[in-house]
């Protein structure tokens, strides 16, 4: 459970910061044109942060994955909601960002929360290891369902303003579906290698290229911190639903324990919607046409 918590919150820290990165990069480099994939790919990566960000969220999603196995998934994606306040915390710390009341409720509320859910994780662990197949299979085809509407909304005239927050969302979307299948496959891994030949490996690498670009874009289009916030409130809130219908994620064995998980799962995304990032840091990423972080990369 220790070392769960630990590599969820490592990943929390370590995605958000390359959300910031690639921010930078995507504005700078050449729009992403879904029709010429491998060009729109090279041409990010060809940007400087973009490549750094990507980097970062690399090592971000290895210990992600290890949260996953570790951890009941509703109780990883709670904590990796929190990761916008372990953002702000390196904002201030290192990039002589000033927060306000509203950012610092947000991490007292996440301190707490943690708090809770470490506090009470022995006795909400129960078994996690097996999965509804059928659950899975509504879950996941209507998370595709609802992703391609999110793509395709800009066709609607009176959500076209939003067209960069609607991608985000759909982006967060495939980043949570592919965490669901990341948390299945884990569990048939259990079989042995075998358990790579499975629907849910096609599945994470559809939904990871598919989100790749959709995020990336949506970093073009829409305002840095409005996209960044919706991307990662997606991809938490929809891989905690799947872990309550999905798995079956225990909440604890007595009225006390249920309320407290509850809690502190709602406190985490509450203290996520107060602080989706360090605004000032947001503002001056726009401001400088995405080089307003003033660290060096070896600074972060």
């Amino acid at each position: 459970m220790i070392v769960g918590l630990g590599c969820a919150v490592l990943s929390a820290f370590a995605t958000n910061l390359a959300f910031l990165y690639k921010h930078r990069g995507a504005v700078a480099a050449p729009d992403v044109d879904m029709r010429h994939p491998l060009r729109s790919a090279a041409d990010l990566f060809r940007s400087k942060w973009w490549t750094i960000g990507w980097l970062v969220a690399a090592g971000a999603f290895l210990a992600h994955v290890g949260a996953l196995a570790l951890l009941p998934l509703s109780t990883a994606q709670a904590v990796l909601s929190g990761g916008f306040v372990l953002l702000a915390v390196l904002a201030e710390r290192f990039f002589g960002f000033q927060l306000g009341r509203r950012q610092w409720t947000g991490i007292v509320l996440v301190a707490i929360s943690l708090a809770l859910i470490g506090l009470t994780g022995e006795e909400a662990r129960g078994d996690t290891s097996d999965y509804s197949l059928s659950a899975m299979i509504l879950f996941e085809g209507v998370g595709i369902a609802l992703g391609l509407l999110l793509i395709f909304s800009h066709r609607i005239e009176r959500v076209r303003a939003q067209y960069g927050v609607m991608l985000g969302a759909a982006a967060g979307l495939g980043f949570g579906l592919s965490d669901v299948a990341v948390k299945a496959l884990s569990d048939d891994l259990e079989r042995g290698l075998i358990g790579l030949v499975s629907p849910w490996t096609v599945l994470i690498l559809v939904a990871a290229v598919g989100s790749f670009f959709a995020s990336a874009r949506s970093l073009q289009v829409g305002d840095g911190v409005a996209v960044i916030a919706v991307t990662s409130v997606a991809a938490n809130m929809s891989a905690i639903v799947a872990g309550m219908v999905v798995f079956g994620d225990p909440l604890g064995d007595d009225g006390l324990v249920v309320s407290a998980r509850l809690m502190a799962f709602a406190m985490v995304l509450v203290a996520a919607a107060l602080m989706p990032a360090p605004v000032r840091a947001g503002e001056a990423l726009k401001d400088g046409g995405g080089d307003g972080i003033r660290a060096s990369p070896s600074q972060a």
